[in-house]
């Protein structure tokens, strides 16, 4: 299961999830972007970097790795990766914070001892999926992360548990973004099952479900969004997070569309338009 583009995906759409998952948040997350960076010389690839706004005072930068394999050396990486970052844009910000997502205490390295001033401090969270307690009491972001490390046999109820509260509680856009995350990860578990038989087993039918056609186009889609989400915010400045998840669940040929249409719109409004158009259809 590739619970790696899962989490890059649900943070892309939902910064502030992140910190939902952490006992004291900063004041201004909500501000925060999701990023991904390259350290050079050595070079690192930290996937899960969160952003303070720019136009704040320096603020703290959060790190954060998900991890579902036991890798005995993730503490040192992730350290020199994080140390390394913050040494060269120090001046961007006041602090340095990492996240650690576990699905359980097992994955876990067994050699923390040469961590434990950072371990047992407040710079460094673990979070271990299977102790934030039952899936239908956490906010709904966050079941969805948990669903991921669900048994299988619970796996489609949960699911479908989790879809039905989508509808009630969010917005039709905003609905899009996790009925398409819900659906990708069902089908991941269940990839030995055809399309209409995960449909039938979460009780929907898109139109568009991007998920059966994304092994292939993932590579493809995520430049077209990240290429139209630049072009958008070089127009209107920083997008509303619902748009923007909005846009990262749109199919490539929707993305496409939208690359040329957004050369005619004056405003957000003209987006937002745009995009209720056509999800409605």
């Amino acid at each position: 299961m590739r619970r790696d583009s899962i989490f890059y995906k649900l943070f892309q759409q939902s910064p502030s999830l992140l910190f939902q998952l952490l006992t004291n948040p900063p004041e201004n997350a909500d501000e925060y972007r999701f990023d991904s960076v390259a350290v050079k010389e050595p070079r690192f690839e930290i996937d899960g970097v969160f952003l303070p706004p720019e136009n704040s005072s320096p603020g703290v930068v959060y790190f954060c790795e998900v991890q579902f394999q036991k890798d005995e050396k993730l503490y040192e990486r992730v350290f020199a990766e994080s140390s390394l970052y913050f040494y060269r844009n120090c001046d961007r910000f006041s602090d340095w914070q990492a996240v650690i997502i576990y699905p359980s205490r097992s994955i876990e390295q067994s050699k923390l001892h040469p961590h434990r001033s950072l371990l047992n401090g407040n710079q460094v969270y673990r979070v271990y999926l299977d102790e934030l307690g039952d899936i239908r009491a956490l906010p709904l972001w966050v079941a969805v992360m948990v669903l991921t490390t669900v048994e299988e046999e619970q796996a489609p109820e949960e699911a479908r548990y989790l879809l039905s509260r989508t509808r009630n509680e969010l917005s039709p856009l905003s609905s899009r973004a996790i009925i398409e995350i819900v659906t990708t990860i069902m089908s991941y578990r269940f990839d030995q099952l055809s399309r209409v038989e995960v449909e039938a087993m979460l009780d929907i039918t898109l139109k568009e479900t991007r998920v059966y056609r994304e092994i292939k186009q993932e590579g493809r889609e995520e430049e077209a969004v990240n290429l139209v989400t630049r072009q958008l915010t070089k127009r209107f400045g920083e997008l509303p997070q619902e748009v923007r998840s909005v846009i990262l669940g749109l199919p490539l040929p929707m993305l496409e569309e939208l690359g040329e249409a957004l050369l005619d719109f004056t405003s957000v409004a003209d987006l937002q338009a745009w995009l209720e158009a056509r999800i409605d259809n």
